[in-house]
């Protein structure tokens, strides 16, 4: 499978009035297909089952410097996988996209296949952490995205645990940042270890949920017994809940 065979089977599946709605909902300037998720995926599923690992990773470069959307999105997915044997180059090329970020949903999926990484080699929040004062608004955001693994363990290691108090001190961090996506992430990071780390959550919101955008801190505390953490501060005016 060569880059120009895998841009034309996405080519082939485009379609130019879904392309234009993409275009207008992602709203940044690239080149949209008009191919859904679901077919990128199995496009992605059967090129992964037909090459080794560097040819994996090398067409996944080439599909994100395309620029298209669809093709990045393919890049991510081709290296989305949980287990990985000798996955430094894989962790390597997904880390070197994050300094481009500059859209939710390519974001997302990258951070989708940087995760599995990040949970495989937990060292690797070494050089997450550097993300967190990035200039890039979605950079720092990626710190806390990808690193949602450790809100979903009900029985946690120490390391795990030490993992999981270095991503809440990013949160702690954060939360005077009042960019729509990071207090977003925020809310996501704490809602989601709610469910798991009820206690350790609602005693985060305590002393930093003051200091967050109304709807993220109830967001945030939406799977608390009393889903209110943080709520004796006054709602900001004009503020909407999500």
């Amino acid at each position: 499978m060569t880059l120009q065979d895998a841009l034309a089977a996405l080519d082939a599946l485009g379609n130019a009035e879904k392309a234009a709605e993409s275009a207008a909902y992602h709203k940044v300037a690239r080149r949209y297909l008009g191919v859904s998720v679901p077919q990128i995926t199995d496009l992605a599923t059967a090129w992964r089952a037909d090459l080794t690992l560097p040819d994996r990773v090398a067409l996944a470069a080439g599909l994100w410097d395309s620029d298209i959307h669809e093709a990045k999105v393919a890049a991510a997915k081709l290296l989305t996988q949980a287990r990985i044997a000798e996955d430094a180059g894989v962790w390597q090329l997904i880390a070197s996209w994050v300094a481009g970020f500059d859209a939710w949903a390519i974001a997302d999926h990258a951070c989708a296949a940087g995760a599995r990484r990040l949970m495989a080699d937990p060292t690797r929040l070494d050089q997450v952490e550097a993300w967190t004062t990035h200039p890039n608004m979605w950079a720092r955001r990626a710190a806390l995205v990808m690193s949602l693994g450790w809100t979903k363990q009900n029985f946690p290691k120490p390391a795990d645990l030490a993992a999981r108090d270095r991503v809440l001190g990013w949160c702690a961090l954060y939360v005077t940042d009042k960019d729509w996506f990071i207090q977003k992430a925020i809310a996501w990071w704490l809602r989601d270890l709610s469910k798991h780390a009820p206690d350790t959550a609602a005693l985060w919101l305590a002393e930093h949920g003051p200091h967050m955008k109304t709807w993220a801190r109830k967001e945030a505390s939406k799977y608390l017994a009393d889903g209110s953490i943080g709520a004796q501060s006054p709602p900001d005016a004009g503020e909407s809940v999500e």
